[in-house]
């Protein structure tokens, strides 16, 4: 296994582990409040000191993971579930009215961010955890689409997808019995790296106002608080800062690491 891999490993199964262990124990009531020891620095009662409401920052550090992954993760599953379908669909019909439709309704979806499209749902049904995640699951369709196609359509010219047509299998068989199996390496690396960007998303929707609201605990929401406090109390915006930074570095490793270790070109040529 790769450096990239072991790090990036390590980084997110300390972020998962955080955020596992905070449904059962954080070392304060993450929404308790306590005016006077409001804007603490880090010390041995606070590990990351508190916030301007006498908030413990460790323990809201923990829940915002929780909320920041679960956001994230049901995005790129919406993404997974809707936009490998398309994908392997069009690449199954290519050059069909079917291909064309789909295709350029991505090209549609890809015209709006997901800030964009998070302030129309918000628009409609208010803000929440839920329209973010909305939000980002409606971008997240287009990339997975886009990725799975590309990958399918070499698979149709080889030898075994010609030997299954032979055999009698459709072409709806065809891609979930040879098709999808072949592009899955890929899809997981690309997972992790649409997780990467959905933690920043969320923390992005969460920053303007669209994400989780309070007393939910977000990494965004707590940048969004301390902006004005950075003179006074900088650890406000440092931590939760640091937290998305190792989150996305430790994704993104990890989707590099995955993608040395299940290619089989690059084993071999390090071999």
């Amino acid at each position: 296994m790769s450096r990239n891999l072991i790090l990036g490993a390590a980084l997110s199964s300390l972020v998962v582990l955080a955020a596992l262990v905070s449904f059962i124990w954080t070392p304060y009531d993450h929404a308790a409040l306590d005016i006077p020891s409001k804007l603490a620095p880090p010390d041995n009662a606070h590990w990351f000191g508190t916030d301007h409401f006498g908030r413990d920052m460790f323990s809201m550090i923990m829940v915002g993971a929780r909320t920041s992954i679960a956001v994230a993760l049901v995005a790129v599953g919406i993404g997974i579930a809707l936009g490998v379908p398309l994908g392997l669909t069009a690449a199954a019909r290519k050059g069909s009215w079917l291909d064309e439709v789909i295709m350029r309704g991505n090209d549609l979806v890809f015209a709006f961010p997901s800030l964009v499209i998070a302030i129309l749902i918000t628009a409609v049904f208010g803000a929440g955890a839920i329209n973010a995640i909305i939000a980002i699951g409606i971008f997240n369709i287009p990339v997975f689409a886009r990725i799975s196609r590309g990958a399918a359509l070499s698979l149709w010219e080889r030898e075994f997808i010609l030997a299954a047509r032979v055999a009698g299998k459709g072409t709806a068989r065809i891609s979930v019995e040879h098709i999808l199996p072949n592009v899955a390496n890929l899809l997981i690396v690309q997972g992790t790296i649409q997780f990467s960007l959905g933690i920043l998303a969320e923390a992005g929707l969460s920053y303007v106002g669209l994400g989780a609201q309070p007393p939910t605990p977000s990494w965004g929401r707590m940048l969004a608080d301390a902006q004005t406090m950075v003179g006074i109390a900088p650890h406000l915006a440092l931590i939760p800062g640091l937290a998305i930074i190792v989150t996305v570095l430790g994704l993104n490793l990890l989707g590099d690491g995955l993608r040395d270790w299940l290619d089989p070109r690059i084993r071999v040529a390090r071999a």
